[in-house]
């Protein structure tokens, strides 16, 4: 397999690192990811700017590819520009700190794995549910498990995986869920604070809110020590809502 990855913590984050690594075992691996921390910058690309590349190296060994861009840009180049010949898989991660419920809106590294969905190629973006103490093997190991199912599995056009894992030793994980994207919101709010110079600033921070009444969603999975997987899809159509809509009196 030709295998394509990217993050949005940047190419010299563990994540990336650790992933890599492991999809060694599953094909050719080709990095290509933000020189620089992108996270939550959403499916943001880059139109006003040129992008910059530039190698990358790690244990003093070429690792892979440097943008200057975002995630969704990062997979752009790589398939269009950067690799000999088109990929197989789209594995973006793995994202320190979970990436479900209204988050994936928000989410670099989900945008990285909806780009290469948007271009036809089967794609996966993983996230470890933790910003302390992150131990990223179990995802390695569940991101080579599940890129070995596409060498005899599909996606549906337009689905990708959203693949969420608590920061727990693989003996203790309980199992995989498949699960729908919770509606919980994330509840955040701002820290008032003041610089050295006496300047007022604002940093935001915030929670998941404690309860999510569906059973079956990412959120709940996470909480219960199982990894989550959601398939998700980029079209953003309320097909339900379009008869009611048709009835409203808007003509010219």
């Amino acid at each position: 397999m030709e295998i394509l990855i990217t993050n949005d913590d940047g190419i010299y984050a563990e994540g990336i690192y650790a992933l890599a690594t492991a999809l060694k075992k599953a094909g050719n691996v080709t990095v290509v990811a933000p020189d620089t921390q992108r996270s939550a910058v959403g499916h943001a690309i880059t139109i006003t700017d040129p992008l910059r590349v530039t190698p990358a190296r790690r244990n003093r060994e070429f690792f892979g590819y440097a943008s200057s861009g975002t995630p969704a840009d990062c997979v752009k180049l790589g398939i269009k520009a950067i690799m000999k010949k088109r990929p197989d898989l789209v594995v973006s991660g793995i994202n320190l700190g979970g990436n479900q419920a209204y988050n994936i809106l928000y989410s670099g590294t989900v945008s990285g794995a909806t780009e290469g969905a948007l271009l036809g190629i089967p794609s996966i973006a993983i996230s470890l549910d933790t910003f302390t103490k992150p131990d990223f093997g179990p995802a390695a190991d569940f991101a080579v498990k599940l890129a070995r199912q596409f060498k005899k599995r599909r996606l549906p056009p337009g689905t990708l995986l959203n693949v969420n894992l608590p920061n727990l030793p693989a003996r203790k994980l309980k199992g995989v869920r498949v699960t729908n994207q919770s509606l919980t919101c994330f509840n955040d709010w701002f820290e008032k604070r003041t610089d050295p110079h006496g300047s007022t600033y604002y940093w935001m921070t915030g929670d998941y809110k404690p309860k999510d009444a569906d059973l079956a969603s990412d959120l709940n999975a996470l909480r219960a020590g199982y990894v989550s997987i959601t398939p998700i899809q980029f079209n953003l159509t309320d097909y339900k809502f379009i008869p009611e809509l048709e009835n409203w009196n808007l003509k010219l």
